[in-house]
C-alpha cells in the first residue's frame, strides 16, 4: 500500500538518461497500472501526479496540501492505515497477505486457492482468533484478538 504527498510525482527516467529499469520496476508497473499506461510511463519518461498515479492504481490515497506539513500528514495517514490493518485479526491478515502475495506472484487462481485451504485454513481453524472472530460478531461486540501462531 502507498500513500502520497498531493505534490508527489511518480515516473520512470531511465530512457531520458540512455538507460533502463532492470530492477524490477518495468514488469511490476506492468501488473499495477496495465500495459497501456505502463508502456507511456517507462516509454516517454514522463512523471505523473500522485492524483494520476492514484486514479491509475498505483498509489492508494492522497494527502496532503503539499506544504511543509505534508510529510507529516503522509506519515499520519499510514498510521491511520496501519491501525485499520491492526484492529483485524493477525491470523486473518497474515493468510490474506499470502492470497494476495501469490496473486502477484503469479499463482493461479485455483491453485492459491487450494493453497490457501489447504495449507493456511486448517491452521486457522486451530487457532483462537477465528473463534474468537466468530464469537464477537454473534455476541455483537469487537473481538479480542491474540498473537497469532501461525
Amino acid at each position: 500500500m502507498t500513500v502520497a504527498s498531493e505534490k508527489a510525482v511518480f515516473g520512470l527516467p531511465e530512457v531520458k538518461r540512455g538507460v533502463v529499469a532492470t530492477a524490477g520496476a518495468l514488469p511490476r508497473l506492468t501488473r499495477i497500472i496495465g500495459r497501456p499506461r505502463a508502456m507511456e510511463m517507462a516509454l516517454t519518461g514522463r512523471t505523473v501526479s500522485a492524483q494520476e498515479a492514484a486514479e491509475w492504481g498505483l498509489v492508494n490515497r492522497v494527502v496532503g496540501s503539499g506544504g511543509e506539513g505534508a510529510s507529516s500528514e503522509v506519515v499520519a495517514e499510514a498510521i491511520r492505515l496501519a491501525n485499520m490493518i491492526a484492529d483485524n485479526s493477525p491470523d486473518s491478515v497474515i493468510v490474506t497477505r499470502e492470497g494476495i502475495k501469490m496473486g502477484w506472484e503469479g499463482v493461479s487462481a485455483e491453485e492459491g486457492t487450494r493453497i490457501l485451504e489447504k495449507e493456511w485454513f486448517s491452521r486457522m481453524d486451530q487457532g483462537e482468533n477465528m473463534k474468537e472472530g466468530v464469537r464477537a460478531f454473534v455476541e455483537k461486540r469487537k473481538p479480542k484478538w491474540v498473537a497469532s501462531k501461525l
